[in-house]
């Protein structure tokens, strides 16, 4: 049975809100109920962001969680607020190209991956967050990167359809980060 809570977060601009949709709307796709709630800082670029996720094959009735299955940290300030939310043994993706020198939980499942730097790689930063996402998708295996390419390619078009081979890229870099 399909049940996924997760939590993302991160600074405005990076892609934050983009994992949730593309993880919700992948749900949808998929005839899974889902629930996806966002939650930005006083400012957009820059400010902290973050989104939950709910992912079930059962009604969801909340878009509170308050123990998450897994956290996707992309900055230190969203890694101090959520690591304590994150349920024993869940997993925690943290984006260590940021977040450097810092005590993690031991009871938990710690995925690194250098978004920032793999994104860099690749020739643009604005796809550490689909690096992320393909390490989190590799990790869980709540979906596989080929539906949420599916549901990328929707949402990109008009000039953002020229992205879509760079994102695929990332996420199939962010699965190899993990393996």
């Amino acid at each position: 049975m399909i049940s996924e809570k997760v939590i993302i977060a991160g600074f405005g601009g990076q892609g934050v809100m983009l994992m949730g949709q593309l993880l919700s709307y992948t749900a949808t796709a998929k005839d899974l109920n889902t629930l996806w709630f966002p939650s930005y800082g006083p400012e957009t670029r820059g400010g902290t962001a973050n989104c939950s996720i709910t992912i079930s094959e059962s009604n969801v009735n909340s878009p509170v969680i308050s123990t998450p299955d897994s956290i996707i940290i992309m900055n230190k300030p969203s890694l101090d607020k959520f690591q304590p939310k994150l349920k024993s043994g869940g997993h925690l993706f943290l984006n260590t190209s940021l977040v450097k020198d810092v005590v993690l939980r031991e009871d938990v499942n710690v995925h690194n991956v250098d978004a920032n730097d793999i994104a860099i790689e690749l020739g643009n930063l604005k796809v550490a967050n689909m690096v992320m996402l393909g390490a989190y998708l590799e990790v869980t295996k709540v979906f596989d990167a080929e539906s949420v390419l599916k549901v990328l390619k929707k949402k990109f078009t008009g000039s953002k359809a020229s992205l879509i081979e760079i994102n695929k890229e990332a996420l199939e870099a962010g699965k190899k980060a993990v393996l």
